[in-house]
C-alpha cells in the first residue's frame, strides 16, 4: 500500500515512460503512479498497459481523447485519486521526461509528511536549486516569469511556475477544481494562488531541473501568452 500518487500527464512520451515508471517504482518509499495519456499518437499508452501486468495495483492509466491541456490532466488526475479507496495523503505532479529527478519525490513528500509543508515546491530558484542543460533565452524567459509573477500575486514562492509539486489531501479537497481556469503554465502559478488564499503554507525543496534528453518539448507561445495575462487576471480577482 501507499499513501502516495504521482501523476505524470503524456502525450508522445513512449521514450521516457517505461524507463520513468521503473524508477518511480524503484525508489525506496513506495508510491503510485497515475499516467494521465492525452491519446499520444505514438503509443505510450500501449507502453503502459504493458506495464500494467507487471505493476496491475501500483500502475493506473487514465486515457483521454486528444490534447486537453496540462492543466485538465491534472485535474482529471486529482479527482481520479481522491475518489480511490487507497485514500491517497499525498499527490505529486512530476514531468515524464526526467526533467524532474524522480527521487526527488521522496524529499517533497517529506516537506509535507514531516515538514511544515502543506504544499511542496521543487524550486530551480530557491538556495539550493538550479537549472542543468538549459539555453540562456530559456533561463532568462523562465527566471523572468518567476519575477513577474511574484511581483504581480505578492505570492513568496521563488518558483511559481514550477510544475514538480506535492499536495496534501486537505489542500485539494479544499479547492474547488471547477474555479480552476488556466491550462497551460499558468495552471500551476493559479494552483499555489489558490492554495495560499485558502491558508495552507507552501514551501520550496531545492531541485536540479535538466532539461529533457529525449522526445520534445511542449512549450509554445500561446503557453506563454496564458501565463503573462493569467498573472494579471488572478491578482484582480
Amino acid at each position: 500500500m501507499s499513501d502516495s500518487l504521482v501523476i505524470i500527464p503524456t502525450y508522445n512520451e513512449r521514450e521516457n515512460i517505461a524507463r520513468m515508471v521503473e524508477t518511480v517504482f524503484g525508489l525506496p518509499q513506495p508510491f503510485h503512479l497515475l499516467v494521465v495519456d492525452d491519446g499520444s499518437p505514438d503509443g505510450t499508452a500501449d507502453v503502459v498497459r504493458e506495464l500494467q501486468q507487471r505493476y496491475p495495483t501500483k500502475l493506473h492509466l487514465l486515457e483521454r481523447a486528444g490534447k486537453l491541456g496540462l492543466g485538465t490532466a491534472y485535474l482529471d488526475g486529482f479527482r481520479w485519486g481522491l475518489k480511490r479507496p487507497e485514500q491517497y495523503q499525498y499527490f505529486f505532479e512530476m514531468d515524464a521526461d526526467f526533467s524532474h529527478t524522480p527521487a526527488d519525490l521522496i524529499r517533497l513528500r517529506a516537506a509535507c509528511h514531516d515538514g511544515p509543508g502543506d504544499v511542496a515546491v521543487g524550486s530551480r530558484y530557491t538556495r539550493g536549486g538550479s537549472v542543468k542543460n538549459w539555453p540562456l533565452d530559456r533561463i532568462i524567459l523562465s527566471y523572468g516569469a518567476s519575477l513577474y509573477t511574484r511581483m504581480v500575486t505578492w505570492m513568496p514562492v521563488k518558483d511559481p511556475t514550477a510544475g514538480f509539486m506535492c499536495y496534501s489531501r486537505p489542500v485539494l479537497e479544499a479547492m474547488n477544481f471547477n474555479k480552476i481556469r488556466f491550462i497551460g503554465y499558468a495552471f500551476q502559478i493559479e494552483m499555489k494562488y489558490t492554495a495560499r488564499e485558502l491558508g495552507f503554507k507552501i514551501v520550496e525543496v531545492p531541485i536540479t531541473f535538466t532539461d529533457r534528453v529525449a522526445g520534445k518539448s511542449k512549450m509554445h507561445k500561446s503557453i506563454i501568452r496564458e501565463a503573462v495575462f493569467g498573472v494579471l487576471s488572478l491578482r484582480l480577482r
